[in-house]
This record gives C-alpha cells, sequence and structure tokens, in this order.
C-alpha cells in the first residue's frame, strides 16, 4: 500500500464533503474532546491549529486555555516544538498555520495528552500524516509520554494503513 495513494484517496474523499458536513462533524469532535477524560484531567494539553481540510477543533483553544496549559505547534525548519498558546500571538508560521510566536518551547516530558490530526488513521491507532513526521519525530523524543488522540472525520478512517517503524501509534482514534 503506497502512502501517497492513501494521502490522494483521502483527499479526493474529503473533496467531496460540503463545508456544513465538515462544520457539523466538527462541532461534534469539539464536545467529544471537551467531555474526554484524558483531555479533562490533563494539566498540559498539545492541541493543533487546524489547517482547511482538518477538523476545526480551533474553538476549544481558548476555551482550554482558561483552565490549564494549552499548547500548540510551531514548526522550526526541520523541527517541531510546543509552545504554550498565548492569546493574540498567533501568526502564520510554516505551511500557513497559525503557530505561537513567543515563548520558550515546551518540554515534551511535561505534555500530559496531545491531539494529533492526520490524513488517515485506523481505529486503532495508526496514523498517516501528511508525509514531514513533525509528529512522528516529536513523539518518539525521550521523555515524551502523552497521551496520544488522533482525530479526525470518520471518512479519513481506513482498514488498513501503511505503518513504517517509526511511526508512533496513537492511543485512541476520536472520530464523527
Amino acid at each position: 500500500m503506497d502512502k501517497r495513494l492513501v494521502r490522494k484517496q483521502v483527499r479526493e474523499v474529503l473533496a467531496t464533503m460540503s463545508s456544513e458536513e465538515k462544520m457539523q462533524k466538527s462541532t461534534m469532535l469539539v464536545l467529544a474532546l471537551l467531555l474526554h477524560p484524558v483531555v479533562r484531567s490533563a494539566k498540559s494539553l498539545a492541541l493543533f491549529s487546524p489547517l482547511p481540510d482538518e477538523p476545526q477543533i480551533g474553538e476549544i483553544i481558548e476555551l482550554l486555555a482558561q483552565e490549564r496549559k494549552v499548547l500548540l505547534p510551531r514548526v522550526e525548519g526541520s523541527v517541531m516544538r510546543f509552545y504554550e498558546f498565548v492569546p493574540k500571538m498567533l501568526a502564520k508560521g510554516s505551511y500557513g498555520i497559525m503557530e505561537p510566536m513567543s515563548g520558550e518551547p515546551f518540554p515534551c516530558a511535561e505534555i500530559d495528552a496531545i491531539v494529533v490530526p492526520g490524513v488517515a488513521f485506523t481505529a486503532d491507532g495508526r496514523r498517516l500524516g501528511r508525509g514531514k513526521g513533525f509528529y512522528d519525530k516529536y513523539m518518539s523524543q525521550e521523555g515524551f509520554s502523552a497521551y496520544k488522540i488522533g482525530v479526525c472525520y470518520a471518512e479519513q478512517l481506513r482498514q488498513e494503513l501503511p505503518c513504517e517503524q517509526h511511526d508512533v501509534i496513537m492511543n485512541e482514534v476520536v472520530y464523527k
């Protein structure tokens, strides 16, 4: 199974979904994350600033930041690091993603839970990313032990995905 082919197939499926359907499912995903016991108990939670084709979970960033440390990724060359979210301190960074523009990198060993986007997932936690390996490299660091939650639309679930030794498996996948 070829990763490029799977990415192409998933992009084609996502292109057939209406923006209303994507927003409805994104709202359900936001609710599922807000009610998730691991998310609720996390003192430090790594989220992501969604790209247009990803579930739109951005509305929970400010909400959760009122109760705990919310971290967002910033790509720096070939490395991704997480920084604490500070309202109004985001700017378009690498790949057009809204990234934190201030602060110090948050220690990976102190992250309790991480919500991870992907192009495709399997129900048992295998993940296919966009191909640069940023999340796999980050979650493979020494000391990283956060609970890993993949998040996607149900249309992104696959029975099988190509999986390599360096691919990090999610603890669970939340989808709608």
